[in-house]
C-alpha cells in the first residue's frame, strides 16, 4: 500500500470532484462507486488525529488501518482513482482537511464532497471548515443504517421519552422482518426471558471462524509513527475481517452454526468461551463491509429454512440487537447530541482503576472481562454492561473515564454506538433517557448468569466479610446514598423495600465495608 502517494495516483489527469472516504465507511456497494468516472478521485487517509483522540487497542488500529487498504485496492480494481496517504507518508499532514487542501490543489478538483460521518465531533469539523474553507462541498448518505439520518428526529422527539422497545416495533413493522401481517411472528414482540440461561458445565461450545492476516509490517509502521495504543496482538494472525468477502463468510458461519443457541446463551459469562455465540459482526457493521439490512435479511432466511432448529426466541433476540438496538442507540445519539455526552446524573467523579487497562484484579469476572479485552478487542455486551460498566456504576466512576476506555478498547467502538450504551444504558449518567432504571447487580446476578464466582478469590455469598464479593456492598451502598434521586423511579420500589426490612446495623456494615473497598480500590 505505500505505492499510494499523490503524485503517483493523481499525475494522469486533472479531475472535477474529490470524495472523501472515512476508514468507517468502507461500503462497496454505495451508490458512489457503481460507475468508474475519471472525473472522481477518492480519497482516503490515516491520520494522527483520529489514532490519537483516545487510546485506541492496536487491534483496532490495525483492523481500520488493514481494512482501508483493503478497500483502497478494490477501488482500484474497479476502475477507480484513488489517492491514498499511509499513516508514515512524508506527504500526510495528519490532518483532514489540510491533506484535502494539498489534494484540491493537485487534481484541480472543483468540488469535493462526503458521506455523512457517524460521529458527532467529525460532522462539526467538517461542517465547520467546510464553511472557513469556502471550497464547494456536498454531504451525502452513507447508505447503511435502515434510517436515514434525516428521519432519526420523527422516530425519536427529542422532547419525548424514546423507549427502545416502542421505536423496535415500529421498526418491524416498517421492515416487515419477524412479521406475519401486522403481528409479530411467534405471537409476541419480545422474548427476552428467554434469553437469560447461563452455559451449562462441559456444555459443547463452537469454535469461532478466525481469521489470519499477517499485518506485521502495518504493526511496524504504526510503532514507528508514535502511535500509543493499548492491548495485545498476534500481528501476524490477525483475526478479524478485513473486507466485504471475509465479513460475509463470518456472517453465514454465524446463521449457519451459531444463531441457533444464540438467544438462548447470548447474557451468558462463561470461562469456556471468549465468544460463545456471539457473531461478532459489529466490526464488519460498523465499518459498513456488512449492511445491518442484509445481516438481518440472511438470519431470518436461516430461521425460515430451519425454523425447529433455530427457533422464534434465537432469531428473535439477535433481531432485536441489530433492527432494534443498533438502530436505536444511533437514533438517540444524533437527537441528543452535544449535551447527552455531558451528562452525568450521579455527579460520578472516581477515577478510573489501573486495572481497567490491566486485568489485574482478583474480582474473578472483572479480571476475564478485562483479560479478554486487552486479548480479543473484544467482549460480548453483557460482560460490558453487568461487568466493567456495573463496577463502574456502582463504584461511582467519572463517565467521561469510563467512555475513553470504552471507546478506546474495543474494537468495534465508534463513539455514535459507545457512548450511549456506556454513558446511558450502562451508568445511567443521563438520569433515565435510555434506560428506565439503572443497572446495577449484586453478585447474586453474576453468579446466576456465569461460571466465574466458582474460582474466584471472593465469595459471592458473603457481603461484608473479609473476602466477600465487592458487588455486594457495593450494590447497597450505591442504592441506599441514591436514595433520594431513585426513590421515586416505579422500578425501584422493591429495592427500597428490601433495603428497609434491614436492620439499620447491617445497614451500616454495608456502607462501611463500600468505604473501605472504594479507599483501596486499586487493591481490589
Amino acid at each position: 500500500m505505500n505505492d499510494f502517494l499523490p503524485k503517483a495516483a493523481l499525475g494522469m489527469a486533472p479531475a472535477k470532484s474529490l470524495r472523501l472516504v472515512l476508514g468507517d465507511q468502507l461500503n462497496p456497494r454505495h451508490s458512489w462507486y457503481r460507475t468508474p468516472d475519471d472525473s472522481v478521485v477518492y480519497g482516503l487517509m490515516e491520520i494522527r488525529t483520529e489514532t490519537d483522540y483516545v487510546e485506541h487497542h492496536i487491534q483496532k488500529v490495525l483492523g481500520i488501518f488493514g481494512a482501508m487498504r483493503r478497500f483502497a485496492h478494490f477501488l482500484l480494481a474497479n476502475g477507480h482513482r484513488v489517492v491514498y496517504l499511509c499513516i508514515n507518508d512524508p506527504e500526510n499532514k495528519q490532518d483532514f482537511f489540510e491533506n484535502l487542501k494539498a489534494w484540491q490543489v493537485c487534481t484541480q478538483a472543483e468540488e469535493w464532497s462526503y458521506q455523512e460521518p457517524d460521529e458527532y465531533r467529525l460532522h462539526v469539523l467538517f461542517k465547520t471548515k467546510s464553511l472557513e474553507w469556502g471550497f464547494p462541498c456536498t454531504a451525502v448518505s452513507s447508505e447503511h443504517f435502515f434510517l436515514d439520518r434525516s428521519e432519526l428526529s420523527d422516530w425519536l422527539p427529542p422532547n419525548k421519552t424514546p423507549l427502545m422497545e416502542r421505536f423496535y416495533r415500529k421498526m418491524r413493522l416498517k421492515t416487515g422482518y419477524l412479521m406475519s401481517g401486522s403481528q409479530p411472528e411467534g405471537g409476541q414482540w419480545n422474548f427476552d426471558h428467554e434469553n437469560r440461561s447461563a452455559v451449562p458445565k462441559g456444555a459443547h461450545v463452537p469454535e469461532p471462524l478466525l481469521f489470519r492476516h499477517d499485518l506485521r509490517r502495518l504493526e511496524q509502521e504504526i510503532s514507528e509513527a508514535g502511535i500509543r495504543t493499548v492491548g495485545r496482538v498476534e500481528a501476524e494472525s490477525f483475526v478479524w475481517p478485513l473486507d466485504r468477502t471475509e465479513a460475509l463468510a463470518l456472517l453465514h458461519d454465524f446463521a449457519e452454526r451459531l444463531l441457533a443457541q444464540f438467544g438462548r446463551y447470548q447474557d451468558a459469562l462463561s470461562e469456556q468461551s471468549w465468544s460463545l455465540w456471539h457473531s461478532r459482526l459489529s466490526f464488519a457493521l460498523n465499518l459498513k463491509m456488512l449492511s445491518p439490512a442484509e445481516v438481518v435479511k440472511r438470519c431470518e432466511q436461516a430461521f425460515r429454512e430451519r425454523p425447529e432448529a433455530i427457533g422464534i426466541a434465537q432469531i428473535e433476540g439477535f433481531v432485536r440487537q441489530i433492527l432494534g438496538w443498533r438502530e436505536y442507540v444511533r437514533a438517540l445519539y444524533w437527537t441528543r447530541m452535544p449535551t447527552y455526552g455531558t451528562l452525568n446524573f450521579f455527579e460520578a467523579g472516581r477515577p478510573l482503576p489501573s486495572w481497567y487497562w490491566t486485568g489485574q484484579t482478583r474480582m474473578r469476572c472483572l479480571h476475564q472481562a478485562i483479560e479478554q479485552t486487552l486479548e480479543h478487542a473484544y467482549a460480548h455486551h453483557i460482560q460490558r454492561l453487568m461487568v466493567t460498566g456495573n463496577f463502574g456504576l456502582l463504584a461511582g466512576i467519572d463517565p467521561d473515564a469510563l467512555d475513553r476506555w470504552y471507546l478506546g478498547v474495543y474494537i468495534d467502538a465508534f463513539e455514535w454506538v459507545e457512548l450511549p450504551n456506556t454513558r446511558g444504558m450502562s451508568q445511567y449518567a443521563d438520569g433515565g433517557i435510555m434506560a428506565s432504571k439503572p443497572y446495577a447487580a449484586s453478585a447474586n446476578y453474576l453468579k446466576k448468569q456465569g461460571d466465574h464466582c466458582r474460582n474466584c478469590f471472593y465469595d459471592p455469598n458473603d457481603r461484608v466479610g473479609p473476602r466477600a464479593c465487592p458487588f455486594n456492598s457495593l450494590y447497597w451502598d450505591f442504592i441506599d446514598r441514591n436514595r433520594p434521586v431513585l426513590e421515586r423511579n416505579p422500578r425501584m420500589g422493591m429495592v427500597y423495600r428490601s433495603l428497609d426490612k434491614r436492620a439499620p446495623e447491617e445497614r451500616d456494615r454495608f456502607r462501611a465495608k463500600a468505604a473501605a473497598l472504594l479507599d483501596d480500590i486499586e487493591s481490589l
